[in-house]
């Protein structure tokens, strides 16, 4: 089957990012157990299942992303698995399953196009919708309306200055204070157009993406605590992985990218006693070889395929040795 026309024509269609060269790095074996920590649509999944006898235990924090997956990979039956909750909760999925280890894990962090597409999910500032962010809307928890109308201007300028690198962070955080002063901001339309009136109209004739793109980023990372999952998960993850087990994760933005950098290279360290001492006494030994020395981008067809692809960064690592207490 064709990965690429799995969807029907009345429904997103769904391209899974860099999926060849995570199923080259996690180099599935037949018989493995995979853990696939962000399912959506299912397309990493089913590549991983197309392999003879694999397991795969899926988790995705989006119901609908959810029942479209089921019913995607029904056919593969017993092999698949998935189950409702943040990656940051994958060892309870595995526990449910009986699996103490898996051998491979992939994580894809990124915003799918059920979620980019559908005005009413109040992702993307191009669609007019509800402002709305969350990946699990029926939690109950605060969602970017929330955000943008509670916060404080410093908690919000902080939050577009961190979370998406935006250069006017002040500037923007003081005209959402002024605007919701008339009344609430209930809309992606709104909130996109108090942005784009703070850049200076030659900013915006240079520009090449729209001004709200960054204050959309940091919002939907900030709703959905994306940095902290991503922290709890690399936290976790490694005990879950035999020796000679492998993890791919793939992001599109510099700070998740960084955050996975900096962990696997404590993962890759030796020695971790203070320079200049003069033995080691800690006995700590790399866990992890690097696979990836520089993290792997989407190539000319796949960015011609699907353009979402062009800030994808995928890294790699295969476990060598068990942590010493």
């Amino acid at each position: 089957m064709d990965r690429a026309q799995v969807e029907p024509a009345d429904r997103p269609l769904h391209v899974p990012v860099l999926v060849d060269a995570a199923i080259g790095m996690l180099r599935p074996r037949a018989g493995g157990r995979y853990l696939d920590g962000t399912l959506g649509l299912g397309g990493h999944a089913e590549a991983l299942l197309e392999i003879e006898g694999t397991e795969v235990c899926g988790l995705d924090r989006d119901p609908e992303a959810l029942a479209r997956a089921r019913e995607r990979l029904g056919r593969y039956g017993g092999r698949f698995h998935c189950s409702r909750g943040r990656f940051g909760e994958f060892a309870a999925a595995l526990a449910e399953l009986g699996w103490n280890k898996v051998d491979g894990a992939l994580l894809d962090i990124g915003v799918s196009s059920l979620q980019l597409d559908r005005a009413e999910r109040g992702f993307s500032h191009t669609r007019n919708g509800p402002l709305d962010m969350r990946m699990d809307a029926e939690s109950g928890g605060p969602s970017a309306r929330d955000w943008v109308n509670g916060k404080t201007r410093d908690e919000l300028r902080e939050c577009l200055a961190t979370l998406g690198e935006e250069p006017l962070a002040g500037r923007i955080a003081k005209a959402i204070v002024e605007a919701r002063g008339e009344g609430p901001i209930e809309t992606t339309a709104e909130l996109a157009a108090i942005v784009e009136r703070c850049y200076p109209r030659q900013w915006r004739a240079k520009g090449g993406r729209h001004p709200a793109t960054r204050t959309f980023q940091a919002l939907r990372m900030a709703v959905n605590d994306e940095l902290g999952e991503l922290r709890r998960f690399l936290d976790g993850v490694l005990p879950h992985l035999p020796v000679g087990g492998r993890l791919c994760v793939i992001t599109f933005h510099s700070l998740e990218d960084r955050l996975v950098k900096r962990t696997i290279a404590k993962w890759a360290a030796g020695c971790r006693c203070p320079r200049g001492a003069p033995r080691c006494v800690c006995s700590h030994v790399p866990e992890v070889n690097v696979l990836t020395k520089r993290p792997l981008q989407a190539d000319v067809d796949e960015l011609a395929r699907n353009p979402r692809a062009s800030s994808a960064k995928l890294r790699a690592v295969e476990k060598i040795a068990e942590a010493r207490p």
